[in-house]
């Protein structure tokens, strides 16, 4: 007799043996100054030297692990680092990081130079671990961490590449100060950087910006912008940029590619 299985079944034993075969992230501490930071790495079969991505979580408190970008880049050989900067996740409370919130639009370019010290430090953190290949490091991230990621490109030596998702989306528009920083660091940017998001995020005008100023002073950089996804602003934002790895990652593969070729 043919026994037939409720669907619901046969996605349980399918996701289980998917997660059985997702990277399990290390968690690990690294320094910046006073400070003992956190954050997790995922690292693929092997023993390298791997590219690796450093990606910035966004303004969430609690960031956790972000497995669907560790787990993706990892299928693909690359490492993957998520420091929590101060202030968030498992990384130490600073009390700058609360004053600096409460001031609004006013503190919001403080805020992101302090949270650059810890970017910066993970990223040399990173650079110095003898399974990554240093000079294959790409920084990225989403929204507050689309930011991070131009400002280290700016700012941060041996990056290869950076992928910036949606940056300052939800920001831009309430902070003049925010946008002069961001146009001088895609000026002085030290590698190439990656525009991405989906049509129907909240707001399409700093990639626009950004990408036209890198343009303009001969910067390389590309700019991709998919159709919507999902049904909301929120789905075009942070929904892209963790649930859609099968929509933007042939994109950001190609392009790091290419950046790795320069």
């Amino acid at each position: 007799m043919k026994i037939v299985r409720p669907i619901s079944f046969v996605f349980l034993l399918f996701f289980q043996a998917h997660r059985s075969l997702a990277a399990a992230p290390d968690e690990v501490t690294f320094p910046n100054g006073p400070l003992a930071l956190k954050g997790f790495i995922y690292k693929p079969e092997g023993a390298g030297p791997f590219p690796a991505i450093l990606y910035s979580h966004g303004s969430e408190r609690r960031p956790g692990a972000k497995p669907e970008i560790g787990n993706f880049f990892t299928a693909k050989g690359y490492a993957v680092f998520v420091p929590h900067r101060r202030g968030h996740g498992r990384s130490p409370a600073d009390r700058q990081v609360d004053a600096l919130s409460d001031q609004g639009s006013r503190g919001v370019v403080a805020l992101h130079e302090l949270h650059l010290e810890d970017t910066l430090a993970a990223l040399a953190y990173l650079r110095s671990q003898p399974y990554i290949d240093s000079r294959r490091v790409v920084a990225a991230g989403c929204s507050y961490g689309g930011i991070q990621t131009v400002l280290v490109t700016e700012k941060g030596p041996g990056i290869a590449a950076s992928v910036a998702f949606a940056p300052a989306a939800e920001t831009w528009s309430r902070s003049t100060a925010l946008q002069t920083r961001l146009r001088r660091a895609v000026k002085e940017a030290s590698a190439p950087i990656l525009f991405i998001q989906a049509e129907n995020d909240w707001d399409l005008t700093p990639t626009l910006v950004l990408d036209r100023d890198m343009e303009a002073a001969g910067k390389p950089h590309k700019r991709v912008i998919f159709p919507p996804y999902g049904q909301t602003h929120a789905d075009g934002h942070g929904g892209f940029c963790f649930r859609a790895t099968d929509v933007w990652g042939g994109a950001v593969l190609e392009f790091l590619s290419g950046a790795f070729k320069r």
